[in-house]
Formats: C-alpha cells, sequence, structure tokens
C-alpha cells in the first residue's frame, strides 16, 4: 500500500512538473493535456486519474507555488528582528524564490490571469495572503515605533503589486539579466516608501538565499 501511495505520488509530481513546463512554454490557452501527459510520462487516462483537466492542473501548480513562497518567506522572517525588515524580506524572498524557478513564476504571475473566473479569484486569494503577512509585520512596525503611521493594508498591496510588475517585466523581457539583481534597487524603494532608509534599517543579509 505504502508502494502504491509513493508511486502515485511520484506521478503526481512528474504530471505537475510537465504542466509547469507545457504551461510556460505554450501558455494556458494553448497547452493541451495529451502533451502535458506525454512530457511526464504517463497516459492521458494517467494524467485525468490525477487531475480532471487543465484548471485543476494550473489550479494544483497554483497551491503548490504558493506552498513553496510561503514557506521560503517564513523561514526568511525567522531570521529577521525587526518587524520592517521581515516584511521586506518576505516579499523579496518572493522576487528570488520565482527567480529561481521561471516556469512557476510565469504560471503564477501571468497564466493564470484571464483563464477563469475561478482560477483569477484564486490568485487574489495567494496575493492577499502574503499581503497580510506583510501588512501585519508593517503594523507591528508602527506599534514599535520604527516607522510612521501609514495605511498599512495599502503599502501592503503597493509592495505586492510593486513586486508583481517587476517579475512580469522580467518573464516578458528575453535579455533580462538574474530577477536578484534587481534586489538592491527594490529593497531600497520598499524602505523608502514607509519612510525609512537602507542604512536605518538593518541589515538582511541571507535572508533570501
Amino acid at each position: 500500500m505504502a508502494v502504491k501511495q509513493a508511486r502515485a505520488r511520484d506521478r503526481q509530481q512528474r504530471i505537475l512538473e510537465a504542466a509547469a513546463d507545457v504551461f510556460a512554454q505554450r501558455g494556458y490557452g494553448d497547452a493541451v493535456v495529451e502533451e502535458i501527459a506525454a512530457s511526464a510520462g504517463t497516459s492521458k487516462g494517467g494524467l485525468y486519474f490525477h487531475f480532471p483537466g487543465k484548471e485543476a492542473l494550473l489550479m494544483a501548480l497554483l497551491d503548490h507555488t504558493s506552498s513553496l513562497l510561503m514557506g521560503r518567506v517564513r523561514t526568511a522572517m525567522e531570521n529577521q528582528e525587526a518587524p520592517v525588515d521581515k516584511a521586506a524580506a518576505a516579499l523579496l524572498t518572493l522576487l528570488r524564490t520565482l527567480g529561481k524557478h521561471r516556469s512557476l513564476a510565469r504560471i503564477f504571475a501571468m497564466e493564470a490571469l484571464g483563464a477563469g473566473p475561478k482560477l483569477n479569484s484564486r490568485i487574489m486569494e495567494l496575493h492577499q495572503s502574503f499581503e497580510t503577512v506583510i501588512e501585519e509585520q508593517l503594523d507591528d512596525a508602527i506599534a514599535a515605533g520604527a516607522i510612521e503611521p501609514l495605511d498599512t493594508r495599502v503599502t501592503a498591496q503597493a509592495w505586492v503589486g510593486i513586486l508583481n510588475a517587476v517579475l512580469t517585466r522580467w518573464l516578458l523581457d528575453p535579455q533580462a539579466g538574474p530577477l536578484n539583481d534587481l534586489f538592491p534597487t527594490l529593497r531600497r524603494l520598499l524602505l523608502q516608501s514607509v519612510g525609512l532608509s537602507v542604512h536605518k534599517s538593518s541589515e538582511m543579509a541571507g535572508t533570501t538565499s
């Protein structure tokens, strides 16, 4: 029984990896289930056994990406003491992690958008979950007197919006360098948006490696 379950999990993972590659290369609209199944080394029926269709595949990929990102974000935040640094570490960890997983980044930032109301709603939920993490840390920073009072909800939305815009532009530019190269500029921009300079903020070395 345990062996069968392990094989099923392995096949499921291979299907998701194949779907991520096909969606990234062809786009969600042009991707076909047969190609995903062939890339995963399984039959169309084998794919449907785990996922009833393209929408289910994309939904599973979004959930997988969200879980990966949130795990990295929480680890990065644990390595920081100041709330504002935790918030910046959270957002910049998203940048660095997505930079290392281009196919997942494309799905997260581009392919799911316009794929239907259900998927659009899921993308909104994912964005809100990261916005909430940032908002909570900014609230703590205000309570600690580290930054002046501001609308933390709007600020968190703006931070996530900036990341999404930068990520989308990077994905569309074939000449773009490593996404990590944008880290210093984005960090300075985010800190300045809450009234801090890089020098006033504690160092964040190693938080998003």
